[in-house]
């Protein structure tokens, strides 16, 4: 379905948030019939809608909202609508059509899009993609799952998308370069359980790619994928790290050698894979990374990586800080651990308690050393699901601040303390970057 397919029709848009408001925007110039916003959950936190938007098309909200989504045409929700909204659950059972802004978008650019997902990574691999691309003189517009909506993205030859779980579920085109950087249960709540999440993550490579490139090392993708075809980056037939002609990790575009392991600034073996993944896909869009694989050296070095994501807070005590608050899953708190490996490593856990499986976390410190603090709400629930672990230390605090104090007292000299919590931030803070802020702040305060 395409905005042009909604003019004459009667169209309710689900959600005022920043998508919602977009989508009202840009539906309305394509002239429907009706237009009408819905918001079930309308707080003191809602914006004002006033002026043109609320020309456009009439704010309702509460529970007469639902009769305003039964009798539309068509429903264009928010990615914020779970699936599991009982609401959700009945406009399906009615045969209620149901799409999202980003599904609108995509069936008129799919083909100038290389769309990003995955349960880590995406972020940084989209950022990294956009990156050297404009090294390589290849201009392109960088949005999606960062803040700023599809349906409010320039005009441009050529796209890099971000993409949720929640944007890849009501797609019904693919992007002509479709990448998956890993694959784990996350969101299962929104989702409906673990087979609804993988099956809404890969919707993204459902309808027709040109290309589709995935990180060839995560073995849940692997499973998911079974033989359809695709770049498998960080295997020997495509791009990968392996010995280089120094004897130190290179990274490889088939036999040939591209650059140095060192040149990337980013610390951890995912972002290895992260890289290989971009790589592999600007050589599907045609870029000669061999001939211009100096260029592509430079275009890594001075690539920032992004902020909350293993950033290291510089402390004159000698120990390490690192801010990893956007790690919300035992996943993603594994690879930032896997990333200090070798060096003395206190961990801060806990957040907002989702009811997510710890074991596998206990698995992967099954043979580590490493003292772990757990902080409300769920620090005592992961601190518990250690327990009896030979050389895991566990202890608990109060909150983020005395978690800081903690571990400056527990962590030997040229250690390090990384904040990677394994839950999301909301309850205790207003977001990830409030979290991080109370963070840093913690550290600053107690530093000597």
């Amino acid at each position: 379905m395409r905005l042009s397919d909604l003019r004459g029709r009667h169209v309710a848009v689900w959600g005022a948030g920043r998508e919602g408001r977009a989508a009202v925007t840009a539906i309305a110039a394509h002239g429907p019939a009706a237009l009408v916003a819905v918001d079930d959950s309308a707080n003191f936190l809602s914006l004002p809608w006033e002026g043109p938007l609320a020309a456009a098309a009439p704010l309702v909200t509460g529970e007469e909202g639902f009769a305003r989504l039964a009798a539309a045409d068509v429903v264009v929700r928010s990615p914020g609508v779970p699936n599991t909204h009982p609401w959700m659950v009945e406009l399906r059972r009615r045969s209620v059509p149901v799409t999202q802004g980003s599904a609108l978008w995509m069936a008129d650019h799919a083909d100038r899009t290389v769309g990003v997902t995955g349960s880590k990574g995406k972020s940084t691999t989209s950022s990294l993609i956009s990156h050297l691309l404009t090294a390589m003189d290849r201009p392109n517009v960088f949005g999606g799952n960062i803040g700023v909506p599809l349906l409010d993205l320039p005009e441009a030859e050529l796209y890099v998308l971000e993409l949720s779980s929640y944007q890849c579920a009501d797609l019904t085109d693919s992007p002509r370069v479709a990448v998956v950087t890993a694959l784990f249960p996350e969101h299962l709540d929104a989702h409906g359980g673990e087979r609804e999440y993988y099956r809404d993550k890969l919707n993204l490579v459902a309808h027709g790619p040109h290309t589709v490139v995935v990180n060839g090392g995560d073995p849940r993708l692997a499973v998911e994928l079974g033989d359809r075809a695709a770049v498998r980056a960080g295997s020997p037939d495509t791009t990968h790290v392996a010995t280089g002609p120094d004897g130190t990790p290179w990274f490889h575009l088939r036999d040939t050698p591209l650059f140095p392991r060192a040149v990337l600034p980013l610390v951890g073996r995912h972002n290895e894979g992260n890289l290989c993944v971009a790589l592999a896909v600007l050589d599907a869009l045609g870029v000669d990374v061999v001939a211009r694989k100096d260029s592509l050296a430079v275009a890594v070095a001075e690539f920032q990586g992004l902020a909350h994501r293993l950033t290291e807070i510089p402390d004159p005590s000698g120990l390490t800080f690192v801010d990893d608050t956007l790690a919300t899953s035992p996943y993603a708190a594994m690879h930032a651990i896997d990333a200090y490996e070798g060096r003395p490593l206190t961990v801060i856990v806990g957040g907002t308690d989702r009811g997510l499986d710890y074991a596998p976390l206990r698995d992967h410190l099954a043979e580590r050393e490493i003292t772990v603090i757990g902080i409300p709400d769920s620090g005592p629930r992961i601190a518990e699901a250690l327990a009896g672990l030979p050389a895991v230390r566990t202890e608990l605090a109060e909150d983020l601040v005395a978690a800081v104090g903690l571990a400056r007292k527990l962590t030997p000299a040229g250690g390090v303390v990384l904040l990677s919590p394994a839950a999301p931030s909301y309850g205790r803070f207003r977001n990830f970057e409030h979290r991080s802020e109370v963070f840093a702040q913690a550290v600053a305060d107690t530093a000597r």
